[in-house]
């Protein structure tokens, strides 16, 4: 990852860059078709998370919205900047406060899947019209039958 990206914590509670967020968002469901949160489910699912943040230049690349038991509500990067490991340390970042990371992801985006499966998480379930549009997921689990840290030191060697 680039040595000009700082690394922020919104801590729950707080609207620090939450308009950035949704911004970044949104321009991932228009250029994917994928992050289709409501604004008000969005803003209220932030406002009640810590969120790990990347800023570069002033801006928001990426951010993992995270609920106490490590659910993670939303993971996004920029898509001109994918590939650049972003993703995967913020997933590290997490890793660091929980035993246990879960997450849901839409059976359709394949890009999130893939994303997921090269980090170690496992399909658990699919759970059909998960989403407000009727869309199924597929609820995913990294952690707690093997060490968790043992699964992130190996993440971050790939």
């Amino acid at each position: 990852m680039s040595v000009n990206i700082d690394s922020r914590v919104v801590a729950p509670g707080s609207d620090d860059l939450v308009e950035e967020a949704w911004h970044l968002k949104e321009e991932i469901n228009r250029r994917e078709g994928v992050l289709k949160q409501r604004r008000d489910f969005f803003t209220d699912a932030y406002r009640r998370s810590k969120v790990h943040c990347y800023i570069r230049a002033g801006e928001l690349v990426g951010f993992a919205a995270v609920r106490r038991d490590g659910y993670i509500l939303f993971l996004a990067v920029s898509p001109d900047l994918r590939g650049e490991g972003i993703g995967k340390r913020l997933v590290a970042r997490v890793a660091e406060d929980h035993d246990t990371i879960t997450c849901h992801a839409r059976t359709t985006n394949e890009n999130a899947l893939q994303f997921y499966e090269h980090l170690g998480f496992e399909i658990k379930r699919r759970i059909d019209d998960y989403y407000e549009d009727n869309g199924d997921a597929y609820y995913l689990k990294l952690g707690s039958d093997v060490g968790i840290a043992d699964k992130i030191s190996d993440l971050m060697r790939r």
